[in-house]
């Protein structure tokens, strides 16, 4: 191996350093998710709508999300990933400043819809699989990382935007983030233009190949099982993440306690995000999926029978300390089975289902307490399809021959 082979091979020192700027423009790029929820009642002010129409941005970015992740992932595999994190900018850019000058609602959401969601969509699935290719021991630690930058915008963007409203008006700061983010992801796209070797992914797939015929499963079987999957689980996952705060404040206990679970479930679920991964290397990621998944079905289970406050707070942080290493297990899981010259579309396709199914688990958990007074069988809804999920993940278990998935293995991709 040559010098240069060797300084660009995989888990080495620059693909660590890969690793630490993905995670610096996955969290630059994945702002929209999080900046249209805090600027909401300004916008409801601005055109006068009610609540409803207030949220159709949000609607909007993550249906464009979604899409992105799946368009974008479909370039990064033809064209490298340099080329969705440029175009990404660009779009997060454009998007931001014609946001803030947007003239009516309808203005704001089409642009949140074409270029705000399709640009982020560039921040999350595109880097993930971009990651993977880098990674073979510590594959499921690099794919953990690379989600992670939702997880970090979350933490950041919220406050930065709060403060950006309150001094300067919602329409200068979006023209502020607009400006921030090509700021932040340009100057480092260049340091992506290198692309793993053809000998490297030759050698994944044949890895890969090998894996899925141990399932016995073609690559589009194996893809739209693992959809339904992702999708069944985040409908599961939505009912604690999207209603925690309602239910608090239906049982009493206040909007400012709810709020504080779900703080705990977030910061719960950066850490079971990071130990999934160091998980996955050793087990291999549908194990480590599975084992998620069945904790995910306990804790929603515990919410049925214990809802004092003490007891919430403790069933919370079991949930959180489970959820948030579930969605990324999909993605390992992809590359452990299905062919690395379309991790991108793949893990795209895959990580929309999960978008979708929490868009969905969120409306229908409200659909269901309306219609019941209760959230009781809300919770039981999310048990049900956890279920789906846990189902599908335990049949490929079953299906899957006895083979090591761990280092030993990695080692040999």
């Amino acid at each position: 191996m040559s010098s240069d082979d060797s300084r660009y091979a995989p888990d080495s020192s620059y693909a660590w350093l890969r690793l630490a700027v993905s995670l610096l423009v996955g969290t630059a790029a994945c702002v929209g998710t999080w900046s249209v929820v805090v600027v909401l009642p300004s916008v409801q002010a601005e055109f006068g709508t009610l609540r409803a129409g207030a949220a159709l941005p949000y609607t909007c970015v993550m249906l464009g999300f979604g899409f992105g992740n799946i368009a974008m992932g479909r370039i990064a595999d033809r064209y490298g990933i340099i080329v969705p994190i440029v175009g990404g900018a660009l779009l997060l850019g454009s998007g931001y400043i014609l946001a803030g000058m947007a003239q009516s609602l309808w203005q704001f959401a089409l642009v949140h819809l074409f270029l705000i969601g399709v640009g982020g969509g560039a921040g999350f699935s595109p880097l993930i699989a971009d990651l993977s290719h880098w990674f073979r021991k510590h594959r499921g630690l690099a794919v953990v990382f690379g989600a992670s930058g939702s997880y970090l915008a979350g933490v950041i963007w919220p406050q930065v935007i709060t403060w950006g409203v309150a001094n300067h008006g919602w329409r200068a700061t979006h023209i502020g983030i607009g400006l921030a983010v090509m700021a932040i992801m340009l100057p480092f796209s260049p340091f992506f233009r290198r692309r793993p070797s053809a000998a490297s992914i030759a050698a994944q797939e044949a890895a890969s190949t090998s894996a899925r015929g141990d399932l016995g499963l073609s690559a589009s079987q194996l893809q739209w099982l693992l959809a339904i999957a992702g999708f069944s689980c985040c409908v599961a996952m939505a009912m604690p993440q999207v209603h925690i705060v309602a239910y608090c404040s239906d049982l009493g206990y206040g909007v400012a306690r709810g709020a504080e679970m779900l703080s705990l479930m977030l910061a719960l679920g950066i850490i079971s995000r990071i130990g999934s991964g160091f998980v996955a290397d050793r087990i291999g990621g549908t194990a480590t999926l599975a084992i998620g998944s069945l904790m995910q079905g306990l804790a929603l289970f515990l919410y049925l029978w214990f809802d004092g406050l003490t007891s919430l707070f403790i069933v919370t942080g079991i949930f959180g300390l489970f959820q948030g290493g579930i969605v990324p297990m999909y993605a390992v899981i992809i590359r452990e089975y299905l062919p690395a010259r379309e991790a991108g579309v793949r893990i795209g396709l895959v990580m929309s289902s999960t978008i979708l199914g929490m868009a969905f688990g969120g409306y229908v958990s409200g659909a269901i307490f309306d219609a019941f007074a209760s959230y009781r069988a809300a919770f039981l809804n999310g048990l049900a399809w956890n279920l789906v999920n846990l189902a599908v993940v335990c049949w490929l278990m079953m299906r899957a021959r006895r083979r090591p998935i761990g280092p030993e293995s990695a080692a040999a991709v």
